[in-house]
């Protein structure tokens, strides 16, 4: 019998665990290491998805090994009314990488910084009204929840007041189409706009944005896109928020996703990523912003703000990225990852499409004429699964089964292709089952 059956297990984890979303895997995870985790069988299972979409670095990167062990053994956790060196350094790495976004308020969760962000942007504002896509989120607390809008909004009662979507554009569904069939974003945008300002009671206070949508079903705003929604945030007195907790810090061959639109948002978001999987977030404004936003009495204070262990691995994170060039990898992966995935997509009518930049893609599911299929994109990744590959799909009405594939930066080239190689025998497996 597998070490992965272990009924004592099983039995202990349903009887204290509570569920929070979606179904666990039918392995127990024992280690981690590099571009694998090791199931009680010590079979290892190949991580496209970076855990959480956090690990940037693989498991058990050395660097930060030693880096939490080192600030374990000097200062990990203080008053939060106290700073150390690894807080200001880490602030002052970040405002380096994006100029302009020059103060910096380092927490702990992704969803934590949204409402740090959209609680500053309302303050500075003196506006309520928060407008996202409809594929968005931005996290399961507060207004983050309220801002979310790909799931889990039904039976917890009212969002917060104010909460308003637009479409999330996607060019493999458009809504608008140009005369080509492509998608004509740029009225749908303004469509979207006329429907706010006739909702709006005339305090827009901000919009928050992920660059690319990943719950969503990874779509990504296209090129000009980001532009023309600032132009919009700009017009109606509104600030833009970017949530890069998964695009920045390289993933997608830029430092941070905004800088391929040229596109300088007012607030900047990152988690995931910038703590390599260990919980750290960080929220970047303007001076101007900033000072605003103090002198109006800006209160956001948590039990871990400014922890030093925290700080202390997310300058390691920007360490490893700058030596190992990781940022430059990304691209250059991507691109392997990318042709791999599309020739999957020309040998199989099932792949609909493959989306996505950097090592960022999805890939998603059909059936026959282009309508989501779940069913074997489940049985996909159950397949996958089999043969060692983790990869984590988006089950949401109206989005079939997207993939969403985000592997390591460090990852090899033969690990990537084994991952690609296993993703086509688990596609073929999963049709000749039918």
């Amino acid at each position: 019998m597998s070490n992965n059956a272990d009924p004592k297990f099983w039995d202990a984890a349903k009887k204290h665990l509570i569920r929070y979303g979606g179904t666990f895997e039918p392995a127990i995870i024992e280690r981690a290491k590099g571009s694998f985790v090791y199931d009680a069988d010590n079979r290892a299972i190949l991580d496209f998805t970076s855990g959480q979409m956090s690990a940037v670095l693989g498991h058990g990167h050395p660097k930060i090994v030693e880096t939490v062990q080192r600030q374990v053994e000097t200062v990990a956790h203080l008053f939060s009314g106290m700073l150390t060196r690894p807080v200001v350094t880490l602030a002052e790495r970040l405002a380096a990488l994006a100029p302009g976004l020059d103060r910096v308020l380092l927490l702990s969760t992704g969803a934590e910084s949204n409402e740090a962000a959209i609680r500053m942007a309302k303050l500075v504002t003196g506006k309520h009204e928060i407008v996202a896509f409809s594929k968005s989120w931005h996290g399961m607390t507060g207004v983050a929840a309220s801002a979310t809008y790909s799931a889990g909004r039904k039976g917890y009662g009212p969002a917060a007041v104010g909460s308003l979507a637009i479409p999330a554009p996607n060019a493999f569904r458009p809504r608008f189409k140009n005369a080509d069939g492509s998608l004509d974003w740029q009225t749908e945008l303004d469509d979207a706009f006329n429907l706010i300002d006739a909702q709006s009671t005339g305090n827009l206070a901000a919009f928050v944005a992920e660059p690319i949508l990943s719950s969503g079903g990874m779509l990504e705003l296209p090129k000009g896109y980001l532009a023309a929604l600032k132009q919009k945030c700009v017009e109606r007195g509104m600030l833009l928020i970017l949530d890069e907790a998964q695009t920045g810090i390289g993933r997608t061959g830029t430092m941070f996703a905004f800088e391929r639109d040229g596109v300088m948002p007012d607030i900047l978001t990152l988690s995931k990523t910038i703590g390599a999987g260990l919980p750290l977030s960080a929220v970047m404004t303007t001076p101007e912003i900033e000072d605003a936003a103090h002198e109006k009495g800006y209160l956001f204070y948590t039990t871990h703000v400014s922890d030093p262990l925290p700080a202390a691995v997310g300058v390691t994170v920007l360490d490893v990225v700058a030596e190992e060039n990781l940022v430059a990898r990304a691209g250059h992966m991507g691109k392997r990852l990318f042709d791999g995935l599309a020739a999957l997509k020309n040998q199989y009518s099932c792949v609909g499409d493959v989306r996505g930049r950097g090592l960022m893609l999805g890939m998603e599911i059909v059936k026959d004429g282009g309508a989501p299929d779940h069913d074997l994109g489940a049985a996909i990744a159950s397949e996958a699964f089999k043969r060692g590959l983790s990869m984590n799909i988006v089950k949401l009405p109206g989005m079939g089964g997207v993939f969403r594939i985000a592997p390591p930066l460090t990852i090899t080239e033969e690990e990537l292709d084994l991952g690609i190689a296993i993703i086509g025998d688990s596609i073929a497996a999963s049709l000749h089952g039918r």
